[in-house]
């Protein structure tokens, strides 16, 4: 794919044609073909591997690859590496050379055998991100609410509105910046917010999500009116950057930067499991929460935009470790 560092091609002595599903055709239609080819895969996704290429070209890989040198480079960063990012390097290589035409040395029985030993060996459990369970959002609202009032900042009317926009609409972190103010309509019970592409919504036929309105400390819908209403945001994206002075850029925040606004609510509000939050303690938080609460699962699967049920089930379990446990029916008090 065009996408990936090409350091041989088949085409390369003439850059106005090139092969496609073995055909040479001219260079307009090759551009579209691209671009068809470049949307089939998600944005982070590209940029992921393209990473993953830069990196294997950075230790000494060419391009294309033989099954040795594969093997090499996986040997070189088996003691540094996790075997998952070792996993996507290997993917992103076997999609260089199947798009490039070339026989897939990454994904050889030797080469795939050989990651699974290394993962044996050297794997390590994923790192999950913790819960943010509703007592402890309430707690960040009701400090940012405090903080509007005390300082009148629109980074407090901000933050608490993509807090919990994040929490009760069960949104990625890519979901809640892509957000712009055309994609929500205001309904008597609450809000619709239609995101157009989502993770598990690839083909671009549009989500909707219902978020309702509040009735206690919470309420994300009042919450986003606020926001909106104090930066004088009619139009583009929702959740948008804050400078230093309190001017409110045109630009919508990165996704990165959700990670840090959620640690800073967090340690502003209190809460001493700082270092296990992320963006994604939004949507699992919401997920354990809305089970405690007796929501029905499906309701809480289609809340959160989750593909499986598996996914869901899991969030679940962790969260009624202690509800639904045998050794507890056998150390609770008895009464008489």
């Amino acid at each position: 794919m065009a996408q990936y560092p090409l350091k041989q091609s088949p085409a390369a002595a003439n850059p106005a044609v090139v092969p496609v599903h073995g055909a040479l055709v001219d260079a307009e239609l090759a551009a579209r073909h691209q671009a068809f080819l470049a949307a089939a895969t998600a944005d982070n996704t590209r940029r992921a591997y393209r990473s993953a290429i830069r990196h294997f070209q950075t230790w000494g890989g060419a391009l294309p690859a033989d099954e040795s040198a594969v093997i090499r480079y996986l040997l070189a960063y088996a003691d540094t590496l996790n075997a998952r990012t070792l996993a996507l390097r290997l993917t992103a290589l076997s999609q260089w050379h199947v798009y490039q035409g070339f026989f897939d040395a990454a994904s050889t029985p030797t080469v795939r055998k050989t990651l699974a030993g290394i993962a044996r060996l050297h794997g390590k459990p994923k790192t999950k991100a913790k819960a943010l369970p509703l007592a402890d959002l309430e707690r960040i609202v009701a400090r940012l609410h405090e903080q509007s009032n005390e300082q009148g900042t629109l980074k407090a009317l901000r933050d608490s509105a993509l807090l919990q926009l994040g929490f009760f609409g069960g949104f990625r972190r890519s979901e809640l910046v892509a957000l712009h103010v055309e994609d929500v309509s205001w309904e008597p019970q609450g809000m619709l917010i239609t995101l157009p592409r989502s993770k598990t919504d690839q083909s671009g036929e549009g989500i909707v999500k219902a978020v309702p309105y509040g009735e206690g400390l919470c309420c994300p819908a009042s919450a986003l009116r606020s926001w909106l209403a104090a930066a004088g945001i009619a139009a583009g994206p929702l959740l948008r950057t804050v400078n230093q002075w309190g001017h409110v850029a045109s630009k919508p925040l990165h996704a990165g930067s959700i990670n840090t606004i959620l640690e800073s609510c967090a340690t502003l509000a209190g809460l001493d499991y700082v270092p296990e939050l992320s963006s994604h303690s939004l949507r699992r938080g919401m997920a354990t929460s809305a089970h405690r609460a007796g929501a029905d699962f499906q309701a809480i699967k289609r809340q959160g935009g989750w593909r499986h049920d598996g996914t869901v089930h899991g969030y679940i379990e962790e969260a009624g470790r202690f509800d639904s446990n045998a050794a507890g029916s056998l150390l609770r008090k008895k009464t008489a």
